[in-house]
């Protein structure tokens, strides 16, 4: 992205953008053609919509006014917010209807995003139903562009699975679980398969970072990002250890630009395989767990696991309560999260006696 505090506005903000976006990429710029560039502007923004017009030559049919909820920006708090300009490409007929971003957004992909920080919110829920109080004293540019949907369209990949450094780890899973990506007769194992292999880079760059899997923090996020990279491929067909050879994958795909991810990736390595086999035995001791409790229910003629199934897979099989939700709604079975919640509640507040009571 690209910032200016209280220097340039509107004007060279659209013109930056327009500039880089569509200089031919041996002077600099990323090439794309002008005449598949669209862009949206707030239903107010009359002068950015006179901008594109005037600075890019855009004519009016391919300036899109949209409302608060598309392009007005605001950080959910009081403080700076703005009208917005976002920039969509056109990837063709193949992808969807014609018409522009409000009518496919598949079709037009966006990529880059103008705010222009112009005034100041008060309170208010959220994103919305808040008062403007006022200019701002000095105004702000701050855009943000997205970097592999820029890859995406400058590779001509249908998405960014399919970008360069993603898809070589998509391909190795498939061969793995011997199926085929793309071909249009799997639709679920493309998406798990997509699911690999974002997860994968994610966990990739994670334990570059030197972030260990644990039951707190970053840590519960890297092993739910790994546990569900081990589910997906065992969905796909393929129960043996897959990370380290996946992870080896998403290094060669990310390390000429982050060298630290094969720098250290004896260590990422072993992490990774101790996570999956821990993961391996509480899979197998919960499943059948989980499996059993499903039974009954179902038995029974109900539709809803009871939250104290939840709590026991989680706290004595350490079975994490969103792999229970997924694995029960793959059985078409809910289940009773209010009841699970209380009952952690209950054993927090357990656990925080027993504290108070040991340093009495």
């Amino acid at each position: 992205g690209n910032f200016s505090f209280g220097d340039y506005f509107k004007q060279e903000a659209i013109a930056f953008a327009w500039e880089l976006s569509t200089t031919p990429v041996g002077d600099g710029g990323y090439g794309l053609d002008p005449h598949r560039i669209w862009v949206t502007v707030h239903h107010s923004d009359d002068e950015a919509r006179a901008l594109w017009r005037r600075v890019a030559g855009l004519p009016d049919e391919r300036i899109v006014a949209r409302g608060d909820e598309d392009n007005f920006w605001s950080m959910g708090v009081p403080g700076p917010c703005g009208p917005c300009s976002e920039l969509y490409y056109d990837r063709g007929p193949q992808l969807g209807r014609a018409g522009g971003p409000a009518v496919d957004e598949d079709r037009y992909m966006e990529f880059w995003n103008l705010v222009f920080m112009q005034y100041e919110r008060g309170e208010g829920p959220g994103k919305s139903g808040y008062p403007v109080l006022g200019e701002l004293p000095r105004r702000n540019i701050d855009t943000g562009m997205g970097l592999e949907r820029m890859a995406t369209l400058l590779q001509g990949a249908a998405n960014l699975y399919e970008t360069d450094e993603v898809r070589p780890v998509l391909e190795r899973a498939a061969a793995l679980a011997g199926v085929r990506y793309g071909t249009g007769t799997g639709a679920e194992d493309d998406v798990r398969l997509r699911v690999v292999a974002d997860h994968v880079r994610t966990a990739l760059m994670l334990l570059a970072d030197g972030t260990a899997p644990g039951n707190e923090g970053r840590g519960y996020v890297l092993r739910r990002i790994l546990r569900r990279s081990v589910r997906a491929m065992r969905h796909l067909g393929y129960g043996d250890p897959a990370l380290v050879d996946l992870l080896a994958v998403a290094r060669d795909s990310m390390a000429p630009g982050h060298p630290e991810v094969a720098d250290g990736f004896e260590r990422i390595a072993d992490r990774a395989a101790g996570e999956e086999e821990a993961f391996g035995a509480t899979l197998r001791q919960g499943t059948t767990v989980l499996d059993a409790a499903v039974a009954r229910v179902k038995g029974s003629g109900g539709r809803r696991l009871p939250g104290a199934e939840a709590f026991l897979l989680h706290d004595t099989y350490g079975f994490p309560v969103d792999l229970t939700l997924e694995m029960a709604a793959e059985q078409g079975v809910e289940v009773d999260r209010e009841g699970f919640a209380a009952l952690m509640r209950e054993q927090r507040e357990r656990a925080r006696a027993d504290a108070r009571a040991r340093k009495a």
